[in-house]
């Protein structure tokens, strides 16, 4: 049986840009549970695809950078 549940259409279409790091992992999480049901169609399910993809690449970019920082600013007191 297929669910009718979708995530909120406000959610799916914002931009990266306009997204927190929590907020964009709490709308990969939400992609991939759905995914993971399998209750969307073949066309509804590419999208959601493609959405994950740039969610977990914006979330990848945002941990690297954090990672990045946090090595400069130990390299900092250690100097």
């Amino acid at each position: 049986m297929r669910s009718t549940s979708r995530l909120p259409r406000e959610a799916s279409e914002r931009a990266l840009s306009e997204l927190t790091f929590e907020q964009a992992e709490k709308e990969l999480a939400e992609i991939v549970e759905r995914l993971e049901r399998g209750d969307a169609g073949l066309d509804e399910a590419i999208k959601l695809w493609e959405r994950g993809e740039e969610l977990y690449r914006f979330c990848r970019e945002r941990l690297d950078a954090a990672h990045g920082r946090i090595e400069e600013l130990a390299r900092q007191v250690e100097g």
